[in-house]
């Protein structure tokens, strides 16, 4: 991916990711610096924090990348897998009802979320629920739609 264009933010920008990000994901993001990235040969909007690529713009919502939720778990919006989801989820498969041991009850249909893995709780993927946390658990369907995942160029992708 190249950089077509990066600059620093605003005060009232950061101030709008940093109460985005806490209040869908229960997360308080410390930094020194703010940076928006866009590129030439890619649709992904992304916010460097302090350097690295931990924010990325979904539909104009700021939300976590996988790096992001790696570096400040997130409290809320999170869907957890098994071992047996790991290699698919991260592959940019989308979520499968089966593969779901728990999903945050709070999420409603069309939540962003983030997807991780119950032995070492990191974290696989970003996606959009299609329906409530409370109905993710179960024997089949397709749950949560993949974004951004390990793997994926915006994944790769380093200053």
């Amino acid at each position: 991916m190249n950089v077509k264009s990066r600059h620093h933010l605003r005060a009232d920008d950061i101030a709008a990711i940093e109460d985005a990000i806490a209040a869908s994901l229960g997360v308080e993001l410390d930094a020194d610096s703010y940076e928006r990235v866009a590129f030439d040969d890619s649709d992904w909007e992304v916010v460097l924090v302090d350097g690295d690529p931990l924010v990325l713009y979904v539909d104009e919502e700021p939300f976590l990348t996988v790096q992001g939720a790696n570096a400040y778990p997130p409290e809320r919006g999170v869907v957890t897998v098994d071992a047996g989801a790991v290699s698919f989820v991260s592959d940019g498969a989308d979520v499968m009802r089966p593969g779901i041991v728990e999903a945050d009850p709070d999420i409603e249909a069309g939540d962003l979320v983030a997807v991780n893995e119950e032995s070492h709780g990191k974290f696989l993927a970003v996606g959009r629920a299609r329906i409530d946390g409370d109905d993710m658990v179960g024997d089949s369907g397709k749950v949560v739609d993949s974004i951004h995942h390990v793997g994926d160029d915006l994944f790769e992708f380093s200053v």
